[in-house]
């Protein structure tokens, strides 16, 4: 039995356009491949789901440091404040958090999968979950439906491809998409991880001296060789046993993947600012008026004053002074050199964790070769690309979920308006000609 439109991946991005395909009365199929729906958005946001970010249409660009700019003709038909109404009409009321983050009142990232679940079955939206697709079927430049693993074919006059990238494979991204895309005649760009932690042999790592320890709202950057930055982001880090995490670190971890192919011998420096809303000078300042005014106590307890203790007495001693010094002791020289290390320590990378360890893919499927208002293939009529599969990342904090909504949001309507359009005779006239 055939179908108008059939979407392959029951995530975010999925769920959207099976929405947005039933909405326009197409017969819609929804096929995934494991035991259930929406599991990526589920484990989002830390169980909490950050559906989306409220930043200006511009600023959300901004963060969406890969092909962000593709966006801004989805964005004028369906953007983030469209999905945080699409979320109150289905019953889920949202509240702001910072920088713009937009999570569902109930804190719960299940009501939201819940809440789109709820819509697919009021649309008449068929679903089949347990259901792998082997292959998309292609006949004289237009799409004709799938093959499932089963052996199983299903027709449908058009298809939207939406099983995301290669990260967070437990979820279900496994890249099976990007042979359906080769095959239609895509160019898929090369994959590389992002929001990614960041690897480093540098011997405090391995030795685990900061394992574990945060440091809140710090300037990391990934440093040019000539010492300038290529990118700073103000954020939390983290100390880990094989590196550095935390959103700083996530958000410079493509600038590290990509700083990393041009560097001759495998490493690439980064530099943490512990204190960016002062100066070296004033910050030298402060702790020589400290030292004057307590010159008995240790060095590690004035320095604990601007620094958490551990980190505080890592870089006093990466500044050539003992912690249990007293401070009427040191001088001035070694209380420069310790303002410069709060200001500028300096260490070096070796790559980032793998791909799979990644919360997003960077590559995919070239969105030179998408309409970028309705998601269509110029390369085969009837084939829709949405979510993670396309050659778009962003930052973490409810970026990639806004292109996955918005461009699920797309590819599922206008798969639908061409079906119907092909369905009632009038090729061509559906935002898709088929000479391309």
């Amino acid at each position: 039995m055939g179908y108008d439109v059939i979407i392959i991946g029951g995530g975010p991005s999925g769920l959207m356009a099976a929405i947005g395909a039933g909405e326009e009365g197409a017969k819609v199929l929804l096929l995934e491949k494991g035991t259930k729906l929406g599991r990526k958005l589920a484990i989002s946001g830390g169980g909490r789901c950050n559906v989306t970010n409220r930043l200006p249409v511009d600023e959300m660009v901004r963060h969406i440091p890969g092909n962000g700019r593709f966006l801004y003709s989805a964005f004028s038909v369906f953007n983030n404040e469209d999905i945080i109404r699409f979320f109150e009409r289905l019953g889920v009321p949202l509240k702001e958090e910072d920088h713009g983050r937009m999570f569902p009142k109930s804190d719960s990232a299940q009501s939201v999968v819940d809440a789109l679940v709820r819509e697919l079955s009021r649309l008449g939206v068929d679903v089949r979950l347990e259901s792998p697709v082997a292959d998309v079927l292609y006949e004289q430049g237009k799409t004709v439906g799938v093959t499932l693993k089963s052996g199983e074919t299903i027709h449908a006059r058009a298809v939207v491809v939406a099983v995301g990238g290669k990260s967070v494979p437990q979820t279900g991204s496994t890249g099976d998409g990007y042979p359906w895309a080769e095959k239609a005649g895509h160019t898929v760009t090369e994959l590389f991880p992002t929001e990614v932690p960041i690897v480093s042999h540098e011997p405090f790592i391995k030795e685990r001296t900061l394992q574990g320890l945060s440091l809140r709202d710090v300037a990391l950057s990934v440093l040019k060789p000539n010492g300038k930055p290529i990118i700073t982001h103000r954020m939390d880090m983290l100390f880990t046993h094989f590196g550095i995490s935390g959103p700083a670190a996530l958000r410079c971890s493509q600038f590290v993947v990509k700083a990393l192919k041009k560097a001759a011998d495998g490493a690439v420096k980064m530099s943490i600012d512990a204190l960016p809303d002062v100066t070296q000078e004033e910050l030298f300042q402060q702790f020589a008026k400290l030292c004057k005014e307590e010159p008995k106590k240790a060095m590690k307890t004035i320095a604990k004053t601007v620094l958490p203790e551990r980190y505080a007495v890592f870089l006093l001693e990466r500044a050539g002074i003992d912690p249990h010094a007293s401070a009427g002791t040191v001088g001035h020289e070694a209380l420069r050199a310790f303002a410069r290390q709060c200001k500028q320590f300096t260490f070096y990378v070796h790559g980032t964790l793998p791909l799979e360890k990644a919360f997003v893919t960077g590559g995919g499927v070239s969105v030179k070769e998408i309409e970028p208002k309705t998601m269509a293939s110029k390369c085969m009529a009837g084939l829709y690309f949405c979510g993670e599969i396309l050659d778009i990342h962003g930052y973490t904090g409810g970026y990639n979920i806004t292109a996955a909504l918005v461009t699920g949001r797309l590819a599922g309507v206008n798969a639908a308006r061409y079906a119907l359009a092909e369905k009632n005779g009038a090729s061509g006239s559906a935002g898709q000609t088929a000479t391309n």
